[in-house]
């Protein structure tokens, strides 16, 4: 592929990579409303099902950056392979695992398996999709990570009604089999392999920044995933993240100066235009966001005796918003830039405060109308966040770094999720539905606030290098 002849078949490959990353994307939130039912088909406490919601989110978050760099460095097409087994055996080992204990471990490698393919998506739309194309492709892409989201506990409800309240969470896993052995029949067929063999560059992989970035990952997700589940004593561990974040950048420039290929070029942080405010935009979004789908999940079953279907679709109103705002903020970012995102979480913030003074008091038959306007507006503003700051955020990275930097914007994102969870499901545990909004609101101005200082910075900064040839790649 070249710029003058771009892949023809670049539509369907972004469409088999979509749906693979939907699947890993889907597997964060699909199990919202099937905690009560895993507790009791399971027998076991909830802070243990804690751990299979949360241990996904730590698994993947550890991967990611280094699945992105085994992309950028092996080629995409061999590492969707290989993710996709790996997530549908494990799939599969969740669903049919015996015991609570087994679940955990199946779950952990099916996080650990998603970290490896979703940094693909973002790394193949650097490299397939140049301009206004790639915008295009990006929005489609947040389209993905916004219904995944917001789709999953409606999935999941409707799931469990159709299989039974006593295993039917069980079909939330075993359902990824059959849609795994597809989508890895469609990767084979259609991602092309390394776009770049005229010109392999390094290969090698630092191992040791893997390390030490995963330190560094696990001492900040690993306390938060322990938080939800009751556990304190893990909060020392929050001492070591600024000790490995520190060694891991001091390592990075070191094989940088030595001309190694570092996992992740930590340069990018500070010459490339937007991506580390766009990198702090996604982790805020994502931490003050991924709560609130919980929170409702958990607060119309337990407090208002929902079931998890009827719940699932009470929140659909926001999947619906962001089936529309995607694909039109991403067709627009290119033009409108970095002004789209303040505006997105503008509208996000304004549908989030009509739920927290609508939604409390309203009574059961008026719920769904409480519910509906509100959550159709943060959803609106919500799909217009994910794409538009990823593309804005990747739009200066050379496409041979697309996959290692997609994720680390990724892994900002999984733990503003992990992070967010925890902290809006305590505050809803000690306060109520209205306070846990409410610091969602917070949050999402801190969102707000980056997202207006990275829009100022950057109107100074370099014209965007999306046209970057493919042989740079």
């Amino acid at each position: 592929m070249t710029d003058d002849a771009p892949d023809p078949r670049r539509w369907r490959i972004l469409s088999v990579s979509l749906v693979v990353g939907f699947m890993s994307l889907l597997d964060v939130t699909i199990v919202n409303v099937a905690i009560p039912s895993m507790q009791e088909g399971l027998d076991t406490s909830a802070s243990t099902i804690q751990w299979v919601v949360s241990g996904y989110a730590l698994a993947f978050g550890l991967t990611l950056v280094a699945g992105g760099r085994l992309g950028d460095a092996y080629g995409r097409k061999r590492l969707m392979v290989i993710g996709l087994v790996l997530f549908t055996a494990s799939s599969a080992a969740v669903g049919l695992a015996p015991s609570a204990e087994l679940v955990i471990v199946a779950r952990l490698a099916q996080g650990a398996s998603a970290g490896l393919l979703t940094p693909q998506n973002s790394g193949l739309i650097q490299v397939l999709f140049r301009g206004a194309e790639r915008g295009r492709a990006f929005g489609l892409f947040g389209l993905t990570v916004s219904i995944a989201s917001a789709t999953g506990p409606v999935l999941g409800g409707a799931i469990i009604a159709v299989a039974g309240e006593d295993d039917g969470w069980r079909w939330l896993f075993l359902v990824n089999v059959p849609i795994g052995v597809v989508a890895l029949v469609g990767v084979l067929r259609l991602v092309p392999g390394r776009v770049d063999d005229a010109d392999p560059g390094d290969r090698r992989i630092d191992v040791v920044g893997a390390t030490l970035l995963g330190a560094a990952v696990l001492c900040l997700l690993y306390p938060i995933v322990s938080l939800e589940a009751g556990q304190r004593w893990p909060l020392v561990l929050l001492l070591g993240v600024p000790a490995f974040a520190v060694a891991f950048v001091r390592w990075e420039h070191r094989l940088t100066r030595r001309g190694h290929a570092p996992l992740l070029d930590v340069g990018l942080l500070r010459r490339t235009a937007g991506f580390a405010g766009g990198l702090s935009v996604g982790a805020l979004y994502f931490t003050g966001f991924t709560g609130i789908l919980l929170v409702f999940s958990v607060w119309l079953q337990d407090d208002r005796g929902f079931s998890p279907l009827h719940a699932g679709l009470l929140i659909t109103p926001f999947a619906l918003g962001s089936a529309i705002s995607s694909p039109l903020a991403g067709r627009v970012v290119t033009t409108v830039g970095r002004r789209l995102t303040v505006g997105a979480l503008v509208t996000m913030g304004t549908g989030v405060l009509l739920l927290a003074l609508l939604v409390p008091g309203a009574a059961d038959g008026d719920l769904w109308w409480a519910l509906l306007p509100a959550l159709f507006l943060a959803g609106l503003g919500g799909g217009a966040v994910v794409s538009p700051n990823l593309t804005l955020t990747l739009a200066e990275v050379p496409p041979r770094m697309g996959g290692a930097a997609g994720g680390a914007v990724q892994t900002g994102q999984r733990i503003g999720s992990a992070l967010g969870a925890a902290l809006l499901v305590t505050v809803f545990q000690l306060a109520g539905l209205r306070a846990s909004l409410l610091t969602a609101i917070a949050v999402l101005s801190l969102a707000l606030l980056v997202a207006i200082r990275t829009a100022t910075t950057s109107a100074t900064a370099p014209a965007d290098h999306s046209a970057t040839t493919a042989a740079d790649a």
